[in-house]
Formats: structure tokens, C-alpha cells, sequence
């Protein structure tokens, strides 16, 4: 099994920046497919950033330009910049990854936008 556990998230301004990390309980480097979902009250969780084996990285066209995903293997966690914040980005954040086939998620973390 994995646990991945999240933090950094907060209130924070429109236009500001805040940066998400995930510690996972195993080695980081045997964990497939890191990336970053949210989720809004009422709506399907949605996807914002992966990062795979070899630091490839993918965005949701939402967030392209204005986060960014990382993967430190020497620092054992993955972590999300983003910047340029929007009131459209409040949401809870979550990590995921695969591991020996199956699927792990974080247990979220608050992100509001507001003034």
C-alpha cells in the first residue's frame, strides 16, 4: 500500500501563488502516473497535471502556462506551483498515483481564491 499526503493549501488572493506538495510513504520513485485532480462541490473530480518516469508533463488546458508540476526523486515528493491564481481554481486538491497496478489518492487539500 501507499499513503500520499498533501499540503500547502489555503486562502489566498486572486493573482496570488501557492505551492501544493505530496509525500508519499514509499519510495517515489516505484510510484506510476503522479499527478494532480481537484474538486468543486457538485462536480466530477477533474484532472490538472501529471508528471511521468522520465519528467514528462501534462496540463489541463484550465491551468496550461500558469502551473507548474514537478517530480524531486531526491526530495521524495511532488509538488504544484501555481501561480496567477483564480477564484476559478477554488477547489480540493488531490494527489494520485499507481502503485503495483492500483490506484492511491491523497485526502485532499482546501484551495480558496478570494479577496
Amino acid at each position: 500500500q501507499v499513503q500520499l499526503v498533501e499540503s500547502g493549501g489555503g486562502l489566498v488572493q486572486p493573482g496570488g501563488s501557492l505551492t501544493l506538495s505530496c509525500t508519499p510513504s514509499r519510495d517515489i520513485a516505484v510510484i506510476r502516473g503522479m499527478g494532480w485532480y481537484r474538486q468543486t462541490p457538485g462536480k466530477q473530480r477533474e484532472w490538472v497535471a501529471s508528471v511521468v518516469s522520465g519528467g514528462a508533463t501534462a496540463y489541463a488546458d484550465s491551468v496550461k502556462g500558469r502551473f507548474t508540476i514537478w517530480r524531486d526523486n531526491a526530495n521524495i515528493r511532488l509538488t504544484l506551483q501555481m501561480n496567477s491564481l483564480d477564484p476559478e481554481d477554488t477547489a480540493v486538491y488531490y494527489c494520485a498515483g499507481s502503485y503495483r497496478g492500483r490506484d492511491y489518492w491523497g485526502q485532499g487539500t482546501q484551495v480558496t481564491v478570494s479577496s
